[in-house]
């Protein structure tokens, strides 16, 4: 376990000891324009004529008994003046004039083949959050997982001991749970594939599955983990948990003994876990340093399932987990303050393809939906968003405003916004992604998690 790593459940509000409501947004954080508020204008010197400066501040002065001289004076006065190019109004030179464009092609030899190739025009990446919310007594532990957004466009974010939901298409917010002291904090919260109901895993080692439409609890997971649960994982009806004792569960909702599979392979807390877009393998990270990959047509009833692969490269605890969208067996992982490196691993073979340093604790990772892109949340010193192109791995932008660790991220439906969530107690909102060119229709899943939850007892 690394320093770095280890959480802390000290709430922000009340060292400050302000009282704040969830979900409200801070009006003098938001920034419109990135050209608010730089009143800060630095001249150029390259550009500044020195020798005009020094004539103006000290010696092209009228004294006052030459105040009124004749018009011939005057006249010569005013020649000169222009001779010497005298007559500029500033002494300082902020920017050099843009130098005449070069028409290397003559515009009547282009042909239709040069239009249609143009080149693609660079995307602009706003530097600061489009939004900030309030997120008093948001815990401070890098182990759990307290934000996801839904494919209905309906944001979660655990608080404390309550379970909060913000509707991103009218910014309205609703209380879906609050837990009592003694089965709480609340430790993770996930959405169904079917954008309405919700997972929530808890300090007490349940968890909860809640229908947000009709705000009612359907039932509760007990049995599963013999402490807190951090990580939570949907496989179409399938919820998949990891807990502090080491353990992933599969449990099938659909049924009363919920408990089909059972995955052993982690010696510490589990606080990564992720399925990949066919839902045949399963990579799951602990604190022990561990990577597995977990393979469906393995899994097994009567025992507990053998991991495919058991990834060791890594030297601190590993919550961060991506799977790529445009290459199916190709995951990306995230080590924490004692490792601080980006890792990409073929599931198939086991092979580790790449890594980077990123030179600070790797909190979450987030693909791009529409670009060949990778964004990565960090801690200690910058407390940053990173974008990177991949696989380059050249940094496209950095993105600053949490003043603590950025530790839980989600991303939109459409995959254009990513929030994060930090442990400054705030709720940020990036346009990190853009927009894709052309809006692709998404298709509802015919496979509905609860469609027989009716028939539990």
């Amino acid at each position: 376990m690394d320093a770095m790593d280890a959480g802390s459940l000290n709430s922000f509000s009340n060292l400050t000891g302000q009282s704040r409501w969830p979900l409200q947004e801070q009006v003098l954080l938001r920034r419109n324009s990135s050209k608010e508020n730089m009143d800060r204008f630095i001249p150029n010197r390259s550009a500044t004529d020195f020798d005009y400066a020094h004539c103006m501040l000290t010696g092209w002065k009228v004294k006052e008994n030459e105040s009124v001289c004749s018009p011939a004076r005057e006249a010569y006065r005013k020649l000169l003046a222009e001779a010497l190019n005298m007559n500029r109004t500033r002494i300082l030179a902020f920017k050099n004039k843009p130098p005449e464009p070069v028409e290397l092609f003559p515009s009547e030899n282009l042909t239709s083949v040069h239009l249609t190739k143009s080149a693609k025009p660079r995307r602009h990446i706003p530097q600061s959050s489009e939004r900030t919310l309030d997120a008093p007594d948001l815990i401070d532990d890098f182990y759990l997982n307290l934000l996801d957004w839904g494919s209905s466009n309906v944001l979660a974010i655990a608080l404390g001991n309550t379970v909060y939901l913000w509707d991103a298409s009218d910014s309205s917010t609703s209380e879906l749970v609050t837990v009592d002291d003694e089965n709480g904090p609340i430790t993770s919260v996930s959405w169904a594939p079917d954008g309405r109901h919700i997972a929530v895993g808890l300090n007490n080692s349940e968890v909860q599955l809640w229908d947000s439409a009709s705000n009612k609890q359907l039932r509760t997971l007990r049995g599963c983990h013999r402490s807190r649960v951090g990580s939570m994982a949907w496989n179409n009806h399938i919820l998949t948990t990891g807990g502090m004792d080491g353990q992933i569960v599969n449990n099938d909702v659909r049924i009363r003994s919920h408990i089909v599979e059972t995955y052993r392979g982690h010696q510490q807390e589990v606080c990564g876990l992720k399925w990949s877009a066919s839902g045949q393998q399963l990579a799951s990270g602990g604190n022990d340093n561990l990577v597995h990959i977990w393979d469906r047509s393995m899994a097994s009833s009567n025992s507990p399932t053998r991991w495919l692969h058991r990834l060791e490269d890594h030297t601190s605890a590993v919550k961060a987990l991506a799977w790529c969208p445009f290459q199916s067996n190709l995951l990306a992982t995230g080590g924490g303050g004692g490792d601080r490196s980006i890792k990409f691993w073929n599931t198939h073979t086991g092979a580790c393809l790449n890594s980077v340093d990123t030179g600070s604790q790797v909190c979450a990772l987030l693909w791009s939906k529409n670009e060949r892109e990778l964004l990565s949340s960090h801690g200690f010193t910058q407390n940053q968003l990173t974008l990177w192109k991949y696989p380059s791995m050249v940094k496209m932008a950095e993105l600053t405003g949490h003043t603590s660790r950025v530790l839980y991220m989600a991303q939109s439906p459409d995959g254009c916004t990513v929030a994060s969530a930090a442990g400054d107690e705030t709720l940020r909102f990036w346009n990190v992604f853009g927009v894709p060119e052309v809006a692709k229709t998404v298709q509802k899943a015919h496979h509905e998690p609860f469609s027989q939850v009716n028939r539990i007892r």
